[in-house]
């Protein structure tokens, strides 16, 4: 059945009015409903959670193992050698990072312990002289009378008869969170066993993806989410690799640095401002607040003496060494950098702050990629208007009368 062109055009208003209209609908339904929806969402995240916790690991393994991969047994034609060369670059990888994470807590942990010790050490000392000197008041209340008096063993007392009067509440609350720590433990081998089969499947899942798009979706449609997938999974690699790296030469420097000025605790510091600075931005001060607060167990001016050197560090890596390492990687302007770390980590904590800037890495080179698309499109068609317009312009000109000049003769 053939339609006339004002029919057509009919036809193609009324298609438009009814999907504004559905989409106005949908919209107003969604906003109406907006509890139940984000609870739906939350409950779906939660229950997918392993499987999410899995594609997270088997990406920052993938990095790793895609090297190995690349240079084990490359120029061999042993079938056996081929035959584990990616079980093998597995192996590696996760010995790699399991080894490195291990390394970082030996490290880090028997000096929060001496930190900690020395706290309590201080702590009591102090409340052993304030037990010797005159009578001090804290708010109208005798701190002197609180520590020698009777006052002190009252509230000792007290929270006896309080821990005797919750001792229900307080077993249901710790039985509640060891059962959380079990489900985490179990979570986690579930989303590390989900992640290994990702990574040795990876191929074949590549391949199944590739044929549903085909299979059920547009051709033009098709091509763009693969587009997408392609561009997602350079951004997450690039800025995998060069995050490590960057934060790699970032706790070398902090140890070279403090070894030099004779701070203490220079190993575990610089390691633990190291991993820290794997987040985007706020990282590394993370890791340089913890370490002045352990400086400052030992000495205030070192502790002052490391947030001073450790501003200047931070200074010369994002305008030096950030650049030169991530060069790029992930092309993202440091305001959006800010903008995705402050929105990842409201809604997914460190692992957000993490995730966020690849993910707003890949957002803006689709925009980006749109933009310049639609620019050239633009261009091309007021190249094409003009030379329209030109080309009426010469026809109007021969179609013009004679002269002025032969009408006078």
């Amino acid at each position: 059945m053939k339609f006339t062109n004002g029919e057509e055009k009919k036809k193609k208003l009324t298609l438009w009015i009814i999907e504004i209209a559905t989409a106005c609908t949908l919209i107003f339904l969604a906003i109406k409903n907006i509890d139940v929806i984000s609870s739906l969402i939350y409950r779906g995240a939660k229950i997918l959670s392993p499987l999410i916790l899995g594609f997270v690991i088997a990406l920052i393994l993938n990095v790793p193992m895609k090297y190995f991969e690349s240079h084990l047994w490359t120029k061999t034609n042993n079938k056996f050698l081929k035959k584990v060369q990616k079980p093998v670059a597995f192996i590696i990888s996760l010995i790699l990072i399991l080894g490195i994470l291990i390394g970082i807590f030996c490290l880090v942990l028997p000096e929060l312990l001496d930190a900690a010790k020395v706290i309590f050490q201080e702590a009591t000392k102090l409340i052993e002289k304030l037990k010797t000197t005159e009578d001090i008041e804290i708010a109208g209340f005798s701190l002197n009378k609180l520590l020698t008096n009777g006052e002190w063993n009252e509230m000792l007392s007290k929270g006896q008869n309080w821990l005797k009067e919750n001792s229900t509440s307080i077993v249901n609350t710790a039985i509640t969170t060891a059962v959380s720590v079990i489900g985490g433990f179990i979570n986690f081998f579930i989303a590390l066993v989900f992640s290994v089969y990702i990574l040795f499947s990876k191929e074949k899942l590549k391949n199944q993806f590739s044929r549903v798009i085909n299979a059920f979706l547009p051709r033009k449609v098709g091509k763009t989410i693969v587009h997408i997938s392609v561009v997602a999974n350079d951004n997450f690699r690039n800025f995998i690799s060069g995050q490590t790296l960057e934060a790699f030469i970032l706790g070398i420097l902090c140890t070279i640095g403090m070894l030099i000025l004779k701070i203490p605790y220079a190993p575990m510091v610089g390691a633990l401002v190291g991993i820290t600075a794997l987040v985007p931005i706020v990282g590394g001060f993370i890791g340089a607040g913890v370490g002045a607060f352990m400086i400052l167990t030992v000495s205030p001016v070192k502790a002052l003496i490391f947030v001073i050197f450790l501003i200047i560090l931070q200074q010369l890596e994002g305008n030096i060494i950030y650049p030169k390492v991530m060069g790029s990687k992930v092309n993202l302007p440091a305001i959006w950098i800010l903008f995705a770390v402050t929105v990842g980590g409201g809604i997914g904590g460190i692992l957000g702050m993490f995730l966020s800037v690849p993910v707003t890495a890949t957002l803006y080179t689709l925009l980006k990629e749109a933009t310049e698309k639609k620019e050239n499109k633009n261009s091309k068609l007021k190249i094409q208007e003009t030379n329209s317009q030109e080309a009426e312009d010469i026809q109007a000109d021969k179609n013009d009368p004679p002269t002025s000049q032969n009408e006078e003769k």
